[in-house]
């Protein structure tokens, strides 16, 4: 979901385990994580299809927030669904890690496991308030129940992701551009951006243009205080020269810089 957290949604992904040694990918032999790797390319996308969560990620205004969330199973079996709310940080890189729910964030949902008939699906609904704003926690859905694969028991992780958000949003001097530069031997764009603010921004389109081309990344989040590294591809024609940061309320506009101008980038690596 930022990801959302790199695309970021938090983390989306499919388990594969068995009885006998648990978690397959946690401490398996080498034939295990060969299987795994094969079953994961294969499998792995067909079985999260049929699951979803949805809206994926949301943003909430105001001291309380009251909304639902839609878990579907789009499966030819009825399955089992286990929630369980996590706080989550995310690295500059925009990996996410779990981890418990803040004591600061007051929860309230109307079920903490589900079983969904095969085609159907049900609603989740929740309140939540913080003792401070802004705040942000995930709450992970765990499908289970879908049929064995080769011997594997398969669970699916869907994350909702919800960002309760202050009053004031960000400002123009707020959000600075570290760096933006163009690496030409891997085509990508690799930003760097700061909010300096302790207010939650996001980041709702990052374009970089060029003369013959452009090219854009969907949004992301900048939490307060924190550096965010975004690379973004580069598939136009020619150089690109112009990065432009929508935000709400205003935009920012930078020229790009050339990775091998910049002394000690490596190329951007």
């Amino acid at each position: 979901m930022d990801a959302e957290a790199r695309g970021f949604g938090p983390r989306a992904f499919t388990r594969f385990s068995s009885r006998r040694c648990g978690s397959v990918p946690r401490g398996v032999g080498a034939f295990a994580l060969a299987l795994l790797t094969f079953l994961g390319a294969d499998l792995a996308p067909r079985v999260a299809s049929a699951q979803t969560v949805r809206p994926v990620i949301v943003e909430h205004h105001g001291k309380k927030a009251q909304a639902k969330f839609e878990l579907v199973n789009d499966g030819l079996v009825p399955l089992n669904v286990v929630l369980e709310p996590k706080s989550f940080d995310v690295s500059i890189d925009g990996e996410v890690t779990y981890r418990p729910l803040d004591s600061s964030v007051h929860l309230k949902l109307s079920a903490m496991s589900l079983r969904i008939p095969a085609k159907q699906s049900r609603w989740v609904f929740y309140e939540a308030i913080a003792d401070s704003y802004p705040a942000w926690f995930v709450i992970p859905c765990t499908f289970s129940g879908m049929p064995k694969h080769q011997g594997l028991n398969v669970t699916v992780e869907l994350p909702h992701t919800v960002y309760l958000v202050q009053d004031q949003p960000l400002r123009r001097e707020d959000v600075k551009i570290r760096s933006a530069v163009y690496a030409a031997s891997s085509a990508k764009i690799y930003l760097e951006v700061e909010n300096v603010a302790t207010r939650l921004g996001r980041v709702s389109t990052a374009e970089v243009r060029g003369k013959n081309g452009r090219t854009a990344i969907a949004s992301f989040p900048l939490l307060p205080n924190r550096i965010r590294r975004v690379v973004i591809p580069w598939d136009g024609a020619g150089v690109p020269t112009t990065l432009r940061l929508a935000l709400q309320g205003f935009t920012i506009e930078t020229p790009l810089g050339n990775a091998s101008d910049v002394a000690g980038s490596a190329d951007g690596k």
